[in-house]
């Protein structure tokens, strides 16, 4: 088995277990230490946290958004970012009967993005691939997001929910949704920017 996490990924990303073994192996404990203490006590009393990150990592490298890297700290910086939303939807899907949204929206299979460097220019018109492509990118966009701009925007895109249901969901007024959503798209923009420019570190910043 190759040690290369570029070439670990892409064997992932084609089926194959025993690759995503290794990367749960070499990757799980440090991503789960991180994880743990950035989860509220809200999440951790909910189970085992390192059972729910191994689910969630794989939920991520099997069905989240497909990227390529070259070292192994942006790997596990951008797993860990992931792997902290995906267990913040599946506490929020507990809790409201609701299910998990990285189930209704499939990812493409077909798009895999090359983080740092820039992605590559759009044709007009854009292909499927393309297309996909660009799928995928907003996706990830959405990924690096703080978790409250993040929740706004997918319920409101990804679920098609009201800035009335949103603000009952969470606690909040529907005006101050709308005011959240009004100021996460932009930001969503800058995220998507920094991502296809290929300066994804910063795109981890809050």
């Amino acid at each position: 088995m190759t040690d290369s996490i570029t070439e670990q990924l892409a064997l992932v990303h084609g089926g194959d277990q025993a690759a995503l073994k290794k990367l749960l192996t070499d990757h799980l404990p440090w991503i789960e230490q991180r994880v743990r203490r950035r989860l509220s006590n809200l999440l951790r009393r909910d189970g085992d946290t390192q059972d729910f990150v191994q689910a969630a990592m794989v939920d991520a490298l099997c069905d989240g958004p497909r990227f390529s890297i070259h070292d192994v700290e942006g790997f596990r910086a951008l797993m860990a970012r992931i792997v902290e939303n995906n267990l913040r939807d599946r506490h929020r899907h507990l809790h409201r009967d609701r299910r998990d949204i990285r189930r209704q929206r499939a990812m493409p299979d077909d798009s895999v993005l090359i983080l740092g460097q820039a992605a590559r220019p759009i044709t007009e018109p854009p292909t499927q691939a393309e297309r996909n492509e660009c799928a995928a990118w907003l996706n990830l966009a959405l990924e690096m997001l703080p978790p409250t701009d993040r929740e706004v925007i997918r319920m409101r895109i990804w679920e098609g929910a009201t800035f009335a249901a949103i603000g009952e969901a969470m606690s909040l007024t529907e005006d101050a949704v709308r005011k959240r959503y009004r100021r996460a798209l932009p930001r969503m923009a800058d995220k998507l920017e920094l991502l296809r420019t290929g300066d994804w570190e910063r795109s981890l910043s809050d």
